[in-house]
């Protein structure tokens, strides 16, 4: 007798072919719109089906997690990222969590250089003239930004996503810096030229650019608060692609206002989409909506990650990514 299918229930709209694959495998109910499950629905799901198919937009919490019926065995995210999975509570109530690492390294470390380039070359500023019809020739001061090359990049976090930085920052002449909880192994630093700090205050100090690509974990909320973005250069340069909560975003903002630091490029804010409308105003920081990993390929390698994710479990062994507290 034929196995009976995994019900799976997927809480966002995902690209066509995942969804098509979803189908074809297992029991699955898509997400007619692509609005975020409210609270009520999610419960409702994690109700009825073995697998639910979360994405950073869903918070499940252990409140949450104390709806859910006995059917739900495993959480197969839609992301690297789990902090809005209560990882340890799942695992208590013995739901298994995946999640999808990897496929978005060079995704996001593209966007990273992209921000560098668009807050020090002023692109945003350029793109608006030409957009408002403002433009009346070249002139030898008009927009004067600053050349990347020989900039010293400090970067904070230098996994997968920090060393795909370090590399296309490299190609453009940035030298490489960074800070880590551990310090990466001599051959990793030598071929990426990249110079330890064990201080992140030292590194601050003497950075031209400091790229955020750390998680978020209790020990980095607000990692860059008042007091260390004050060690910045007034000519410096703040980019983050990581997660909002490591930065303390009104800090951030004030100083930006005051002067004491150059500029930034944002892809990720510490309040979700609620950005502050002060930072909004100004014209040397760029403000980009989470779109870090935003390509098709990466958002179908996701997918496909989940399916592998869903597939192993079903075969009765453990997920390849699966997730546990002490990895957070």
């Amino acid at each position: 007798m034929p196995r009976e299918r995994l019900s799976v229930v997927v809480t966002r709209r995902l690209p066509e072919v995942v969804e098509t694959r979803l189908s074809e495998l297992f029991d699955v109910r898509l997400r007619d719109d692509d609005t975020p499950m409210t609270r009520d629905e999610l419960a409702a799901a994690m109700r009825t089906c073995d697998v639910l198919v979360p994405t950073l937009t869903d918070k499940i919490d252990a409140g949450l997690l104390a709806q859910a019926g006995e059917r739900l065995r495993l959480i197969a995210n839609y992301g690297a990222g789990v902090d809005h999975i209560d990882v340890a509570t799942a695992r208590q109530r013995g739901v298994l969590v995946s999640n999808t690492p990897g496929v978005l390294t060079d995704d996001t470390a593209d966007m990273t250089m992209a921000l560098i380039l668009a807050v020090t070359r002023r692109i945003p500023e350029g793109l608006a003239v030409m957009q408002k019809n403002e433009w009346t020739g070249w002139a030898p001061t008009a927009l004067l930004g600053g050349r990347v090359g020989g900039r010293r990049l400090g970067i904070l976090g230098m996994g997968r996503i920090g060393q795909a930085v370090a590399r296309r920052a490299s190609a453009f002449g940035m030298q490489i810096h960074y800070h880590n909880r551990r310090r990466l192994r001599p051959e990793i630093e030598e071929s990426l030229e990249a110079t330890y700090w064990e201080s992140l205050d030292q590194m601050i100090a003497r950075m031209d650019v400091i790229s955020v690509n750390c998680p978020s974990t209790p020990s980095t909320f607000h990692l860059m608060n008042a007091r260390r973005l004050k060690l910045m250069k007034p000519s410096g340069v703040l980019v983050n692609t990581s997660r909002g909560e490591v930065i303390d975003e009104n800090a951030l903002t004030r100083m930006i206002r005051s002067g004491e630091i150059a500029g930034a490029g944002l892809d990720v804010y510490e309040h979700g989409t609620q950005v502050n409308p002060r930072l909004r105003e100004l014209p040397n920081v760029v403000l980009l909506p989470h779109m870090g990993s935003a390509t098709l390929e990466g958002r179908i390698e996701m997918g496909e990650k989940v399916i592998i994710n869903i597939k192993t479990f079903a075969d009765g062994h453990r997920p390849p990514d699966q997730v546990v507290p002490a990895m957070l």
